[in-house]
Order: C-alpha cells, then sequence, then structure tokens
C-alpha cells in the first residue's frame, strides 16, 4: 500500500516543499529502504522511526519498505523528516486511515519513546506551507508551535508525540491551532536590560552613535582599555527603532534555521546584539559550509555587529565584510547552487590606539615605537575604513565624570532624536528601496545633499588636505545629511559639514 505526506526540507534559511511517498509490500524478509539523496542524520531516522512506532504501540511492519523523499536530487538534511516518515510507515501499512494527510504538511523529529522534538526552521516551513496551494495547516512538535504560530494564513498543529498525531489525522482526536500571539509576544520580550544612561561621561562619543543610529551609519572607535568602547556599543541597539513585525520575522527565521532560539522566546522582539571573537573564521563571520548556513553576519540583521580589538581579527576575514556593507546580503556559492542570505547590519568596530592601547592617554605612558603603531594599525586596510562612515576617539573618563552623582544622556532621550531623524528620512525616501541616509546612491547624494559655496570650499579643503577617496566624500555627505535632519534642518550647512568631517578621525595621519 502506498501513502503520501507532505513536508519541507530546509535549504539555508528557506524550506522547500518535499513529498514523502512510503511503499510498504509483502517481501520475503522485512527490510527498510531509504531513497531521495538523505544525509547522515535522515538516513538513521529508520532506527529511530521503527522504535518510536514500536513504543508508541504500533506495530512494525514485517514487510519491506521504500521511502522515496521526493524531489530526488534535493539534498536532504537533519531529522526532521522523522514525523513523516514514521505515519507513511502507518498509513502504507493500514494501520490508521485519514483524508488529511494531503491537507496537512508534517515536520518533526521524533524520540525513540514516540515524543517529538524541536524542528529547526519551523518559521521558514509555516511561511513555505502559507504560500502552498491545497495546504490547510503544518504538524509540528509542540515546543515549535508557537514559533510557526506567528505565520498567519495557515493552521499550525502541534502535537507532542506520534500517537498524538496519528489521532488527529484519523479524527478520533481534536487539537485546536496554535494562536499566532504576535501582539504579546512583543509587549513581553520587547525590552532591553542596558541603558546608556549606565555610561558616565563620553557625551561626545554619544553624540556619535546617535548620529549613527539616525542614518544607519558605520562606526569606529578608538580609544585606550577601559575607556567604555564595548559598554557603548552594547547600548547601541536601545536607541534604534522597535522592530518592526516584518523585521522580526525575516531576522527570526534566520535564527530559527540554525537552531538559535531561546527557549520561551518563539521570535525576536529586539534587535540583535552580535560580538564576534576575533579568532573567528571566514565561515563564521559571513557563512559557509557544504551545505552553506548562515554567519555572524546574518545573525545581524536587522541589528549591530561589534567587532571588539578590531586589529586582532584576521585581515582576510576582515576583507570579506566589504561586500556585504555595500550590498546588504552576502552570497555563498558552491559548485552546486549559490545561497544569499540576509545581511543588512549596522557595523560597530572598536579598537585600541596602538598595541600596548596607551598612545594619546596622558595618566599613562606609551613606549610604542612609530614602525610598531603603523604595523598594527596596517592590520586594517584603507577600503574597509573607508566603508565605515564615523570614526571617533573614545578617551579615558576622569574620575569626577566616575563619581560624579548625575546620570549620563539616557537611551529614551537619544532615541527620541533618532526617531525624529528616522521620520524625516521615511518621507525624503517614500516610495524608493533606500531607506536610511547611509544607503544613499549616488544620483541620490547629488539630489538631498546639496551644498552652499561655503560648504562646498570647506569639503575641497578637507578632501586636499585628507586625501579622501571619493567612497569617503559620499561618506561625509551622507554624515552630513544625518545631522543636518537631527537638527530638523532642510539643508545642509557648514556646521553640520564640519561635524562630518571630524568623524572621519583615521583619514588623518595621528598615528606617526
Amino acid at each position: 500500500m502506498l501513502a503520501k505526506l507532505k513536508t519541507f526540507a530546509l535549504l539555508g534559511i528557506d524550506a522547500s516543499p518535499v513529498e514523502v511517498e512510503v511503499d510498504v509490500s509483502p517481501a520475503g524478509l522485512p527490510k527498510t529502504i531509504l531513497v531521495g539523496l538523505p544525509e547522515a542524520a535522515v538516513k538513521e531516522s529508520t532506527h529511530r522511526v521503527e522504535r518510536a512506532i514500536v513504543n508508541s504501540g504500533f506495530q512494525r511492519p514485517q514487510n519491506r519498505v521504500v521511502i522515496n523523499l521526493a524531489p530526488a536530487d534535493l539534498p536532504k538534511e537533519a531529522a526532521s523528516f522523522d514525523l513523516a516518515i514514521a505515519l507513511g510507515i502507518l498509513a502504507g501499512s493500514g494501520q490508521f486511515e485519514s483524508e488529511l494527510l494531503s491537507q496537512y504538511a508534517v515536520v518533526g523529529e521524533l524520540a525513540l519513546d514516540g515524543t517529538t522534538r524541536p524542528a529547526k526552521g519551523a518559521l521558514s516551513m509555516a511561511m513555505a506551507a502559507a504560500e502552498q496551494d491545497g495546504l490547510r495547516g503544518l504538524l509540528v512538535p509542540s515546543d515549535s508551535a508557537a514559533e510557526a504560530a506567528v505565520v498567519e494564513g495557515v493552521e499550525t498543529i502541534a502535537v507532542a508525540s506520534l500517537a498524538q498525531a496519528v489521532g488527529f489525522l484519523s479524527g478520533q482526536l481534536e487539537i485546536a491551532p496554535t494562536p499566532s500571539r504576535i501582539d504579546d509576544l512583543f509587549r513581553t520580550l520587547a525590552q532591553y536590560d542596558v541603558d546608556f544612561s549606565d555610561v558616565r561621561g563620553q557625551e561626545m562619543a554619544k553624540r556619535a552613535l546617535t548620529v549613527a543610529a539616525a542614518g544607519g551609519h558605520n562606526l569606529l572607535m578608538v580609544g585606550p582599555p577601559g575607556s567604555g568602547k564595548t559598554m557603548l556599543a552594547k547600548r547601541v541597539p536601545t536607541i534604534l527603532p522597535d522592530l518592526t513585525p516584518a523585521e522580526s520575522i525575516e531576522t527570526t527565521r534566520i535564527y530559527s534555521a540554525v537552531g538559535r532560539l531561546k527557549p520561551g522566546e518563539p521570535l525576536l522582539a529586539v534587535r540583535p546584539f552580535r560580538a564576534p571573537h576575533h579568532t573567528i573564521s571566514n565561515a563564521g563571520l559571513v557563512g559557509g559550509g557544504s551545505t552553506p548556513s548562515p554567519g555572524e553576519i546574518s545573525l545581524s540583521h536587522n541589528g549591530v555587529l561589534f567587532l571588539d580589538e578590531l586589529p586582532e581579527f584576521n585581515r582576510q576575514t576582515l576583507e570579506v565584510l566589504r561586500q556585504p556593507l555595500e550590498d546588504g546580503t552576502v552570497t555563498i556559492s558552491r559548485a552546486l547552487s549559490s545561497t544569499t542570505f540576509p545581511a543588512n547590519f549596522m557595523l560597530i568596530a572598536a579598537l585600541n590606539p596602538c598595541p600596548c592601547g596607551y598612545r594619546g592617554d596622558p595618566r599613562r605612558s606609551c613606549h610604542c615605537t612609530p614602525p610598531q603603531v603603523e604595523k598594527y594599525m596596517s592590520k586594517i586596510s584603507g577600503p574597509l575604513v573607508d566603508r565605515i562612515d564615523i570614526h571617533i576617539e573614545v578617551p579615558a573618563v576622569p574620575f569626577r565624570e566616575l563619581s560624579g552623582g548625575a546620570p549620563g544622556t539616557s537611551s529614551a532621550e537619544m532615541r527620541r532624536h533618532v526617531m525624529a531623524a528616522r521620520a524625516i528620512q521615511a518621507v525624503r525616501f517614500r516610495g524608493m528601496a533606500t531607506r536610511h541616509n547611509a544607503d544613499m546612491t549616488h544620483r541620490q547624494i547629488r539630489q538631498f545633499c546639496r551644498l552652499d559655496s561655503e560648504g562646498a570650499n570647506l569639503l575641497r579643503a578637507a578632501m586636499t588636505e585628507m586625501g579622501l577617496s571619493a567612497r569617503a566624500h559620499d561618506k561625509i555627505l551622507r554624515t552630513a545629511r544625518t545631522i543636518a535632519d537631527l537638527d530638523a534642518s532642510e539643508h545642509i550647512l557648514p556646521a553640520h559639514l564640519n561635524e562630518a568631517i571630524n568623524y572621519r578621525m583615521l583619514d588623518r595621519n595621528l598615528w606617526t
């Protein structure tokens, strides 16, 4: 007897439809054959499924069982096919009948006792199910139900065991669809534990971070150890606009695909903050593997990627950031296929001014020679620095500011300025693909960043003295446009341009 069920295979962060065909036919010796390009975890599923069937109170067929996962040329990974295979074997051997097999897709891993385990990529699979004609819903493990239920337009049926799945499909057990609780999840989870008011001093750095957040600019901080660079970077998500439901789902499906969602948090309601260690590999940063999976830059999508101790990173690893910083996506190509992951993040980097870290610090003496400083700074390539809009110095905080009773500027105050500037940009770029000043094209720069004669002379002098590239020229204009937006000014004034030029610290010869 032949049984057919629908399920999904995860490719990167996207789900592709797969049909599970199970044929149970009489044979001399019982044998199970699995075909359809299964990887190791899928091949092993036959042993898990057999014991789950027996331990759930059903009979293992003493026949020849052929399981085909179609399309045959699509690689099948992970253990999420267990539940579909088990239901196919039971239906193919006549142990239950159902008219719902064509209406519901089935996803889930099985334990040996027949209970279900969470499936990676449940959100992507629910999104794919919603796009398929003829599918009413999706059967998922109970632990993945809240995640899949975020997608409206498809019923999410939570099953805790193989027996429950059989009961629902055979009509003997009614299971209500898991409700979508997007609004409740945002109310509960959209909270930050940190605030910029915790940071004493560093008001100039806070101003630069406000500019960066308002225009979506990348930022680099230079300062001695202990000056608060990491503390400042960790608080940047608190001044960015709230995640929209579309952004949240887009980011959550990346975390879901790699199994990084925290228990009890089926949806990301706050902007991600990622801070990888400087020993990270190329594949760890941008993504990779024989079957491509997302890296840190994709996990930072719609959030912040913080690279601390920037010169300690492998130079080749940093160079792979160039294209994603410009495009907002990263494409991983392999011999058989290529996969594109979203990577629209705000880059914040931090470094010391020299190997010992105390160059320019009035309280500590630095013994680094100019060649040592040049060698240290040369680990960061010019083209990468060019792609970072704002460079600022973060000096050590004096004792009087640390011991003072007055709190610093709060996240709420900074966020109010950011939201006002973002509102101006939303009007400016209505109907365009561009969303932030940092993303403006050359044509848009000429349209929205016009300078008067005084501003043009100021920029010409800065380019001549600092030897700026054409890209740095555009970065200054984009940053100046954001500063003007923060002042609610329609035109870029010389004061705005002057501040933007001062944010190109690494373009000057400060290290020798």
